[in-house]
């Protein structure tokens, strides 16, 4: 209620002070306010839509795509508070003779209508800004009628402090109450990002530093007065995660600097660019230490290991799309050779794994030609099906067919598993038997243990956890800095170009006499001013 309570009240109180400053103007000027209430009402009634839009439209999507749209909605709320609180750091001290001037300027055109645009349109801006604000604080609060009760009496106050100060009633330093409110919204705005980086983790958008650094369960129990200051007003989760944190210091700290930093620390305009050089050098160079000197993290699986059956070692070679399996053990070696279009990626032992499988068939010469039935027991362990000792007593002649299945898993390179099962399937004919019949029997030729394949698949896992948490220290952060160094750097040049290019002198106005005393369009302008 707090957060909602101060977003209500600054952002009303800004809206509230464009619209006083603009309808003291007016009425100093006898100048209609008719037409000034109409925008700022046309501009109340849009705002309101917007955040009833937003919601309703939220509201319709899937579990995901609403993770997703209040990511969204938070990031345009951070961006907007964020601008708000730096712009009124620089205008709040002139904000009432800009206003003026920029009415003086509206009214000389003649109407009246241009200045109801320029309430409308300050209205507007300030309106959407609190809606969409309002909204995303509303998702980040767990007591939604709370949240509103304290946006309305922060609103409702405003007005009242606007319309004193515009009757003079209410002084009230406008730097300092700006600067005050300013710095906790700061503080709220850092609790939206925590909000959103969770909000784009739930929609599958941010995967990288979910690593959870501390436990604030202690500092924000459910139900306390510390909790609902802690993680209902400033936002903070009782379990923040690594890139949270991240983000909140990298939002807080800065935004933080512009909003207290003394005037009087603030550097001269000569050596603004020199400071944003710095400043860039600063970021550049820990972008490069960062990508450097943190670990790639990559994910290591041998590419020879033992198996069981025939053959008793597996050695894979991958080269991209393609693999050679490499086998032997027993007295007997083999190599089999996967082609791209064998290629698959599947996953294995709950790993992400790349699979190569091939299949050969052949006949074989070498199996018995003739089969008694003790030699079919033997065989199959009992005599196959449709086979009778008394109608059928062999021997039989046997045609041998041999089908092997050859499957390689890798990560990395090398082998998480890899099998070879054959099919034999034995077509027997004589014996006794009115007509050939057809049966087959399976067997593995190696294997690796599964007790290996379930110990390479958690240690895959395990590397590819690490290799995800080191590639926020490694890529992503020195992408966010090194990105950072080159706007500043384009600050930097954009800045010396200004102070090279030399003022415009312009001509100075020759004065106009006006007209004589008995003109009627002298009262016109003398009324206008």
């Amino acid at each position: 209620m707090l957060a909602t309570l101060v977003i209500g009240l600054r952002e009303g109180l800004e809206a509230t002070l464009i619209v006083g400053i603009i309808a003291a103007f007016l009425r100093r000027n006898r100048v209609p306010l008719a037409p000034m209430w109409l925008g700022v009402g046309v501009a109340v009634l849009l705002s309101v839509a917007v955040g009833l839009g937003l919601q309703a439209v939220e509201q319709a999507l899937p579990q995901a795509q609403q993770e997703g749209m209040e990511a969204v909605i938070g990031s345009v709320a951070v961006v907007f508070v964020t601008g708000m609180i730096v712009w009124m750091r620089t205008h709040a001290r002139t904000l009432t003779k800009e206003l003026e001037a920029s009415a003086e300027q509206a009214l000389g055109r003649g109407t009246a209508w241009a200045l109801a645009g320029m309430a409308f349109l300050a209205v507007l801006k300030e309106g959407f800004e609190t809606a969409v604000f309002l909204l995303a604080t509303f998702q980040a609060s767990s007591d939604t009628g709370l949240a509103a009760l304290g946006a309305f009496v922060g609103v409702a106050g405003a007005v009242v402090v606007g319309y004193g100060i515009y009757t003079g009633g209410v002084r009230l330093n406008l730097s300092r109450f700006f600067t005050g409110t300013g710095v906790f919204l700061v503080f709220v705005a850092g609790g939206l990002v925590l909000t959103v980086l969770r909000r784009a983790h739930e929609a599958g958008w941010v995967v990288i530093g979910q690593q959870r650094t501390v436990d604030l369960s202690w500092l924000a129990p459910n139900g306390s007065v510390q909790g609902a200051l802690v993680t209902g007003v400033l936002g903070i989760p009782p379990d923040p995660r690594v890139i949270e944190v991240l983000g909140w210091l990298a939002y807080v700290v800065p935004v933080l600097a512009i909003s207290l930093w003394p005037r009087a620390w603030r550097p001269s305009t000569a050596r603004v660019p020199r400071v944003r050089t710095a400043v860039a050098s600063t970021l550049a160079v820990a972008a490069v230490v960062l990508a450097v000197a943190v670990p790639s993290g990559a994910v290591h699986t041998p590419s020879t290991v033992q198996a069981t059956g025939d053959q008793t070692s597996v050695t894979a070679e991958v080269h991209g799309a393609t693999a050679v399996l490499r086998t032997s053990g027993n007295g007997s070696s083999s190599r089999t050779d996967f082609p791209a279009s064998s290629h698959r990626t599947v996953t294995r032992e709950g790993v992400t794994a790349d699979r190569w499988r091939s299949r050969t068939s052949s006949s074989r010469d070498g199996g018995p030609g003739s089969l008694s039935l003790d030699d079919l027991v033997g065989i199959f362990g009992r005599l196959p099906v449709g086979i009778s000792p008394s109608t059928n007593p062999g021997p039989f002649r046997a045609r041998w067919a041999v089908a092997q299945t050859t499957t390689l898993w890798s990560v990395g390179g090398g082998v998480l598993d890899a099998t070879r099962s054959e099919r034999s399937v034995i077509t027997l004919s004589g014996g006794g038997l009115p007509s050939a019949r057809t049966t087959s029997i399976d067997r593995s030729v190696f294997a690796v243990p599964d007790a290996r394949v379930q110990r390479t698949a958690a240690a895959v896992a395990a590397d590819r956890q690490r290799a995800a948490e080191l590639a926020l220290w490694k890529v992503w952060l020195p992408i966010a800095l090194g990105v950072a160094a080159a706007v500043q750097f384009a600050l930097a040049l954009r800045d010396r170009r200004r102070q090279a290019t030399p003022p415009r002198h312009d001509p100075v106005p020759v004065p106009v006499r006006g007209p004589p005393a008995g003109d009627p369009t002298r009262s016109t302008a003398h009324a206008v001013r």
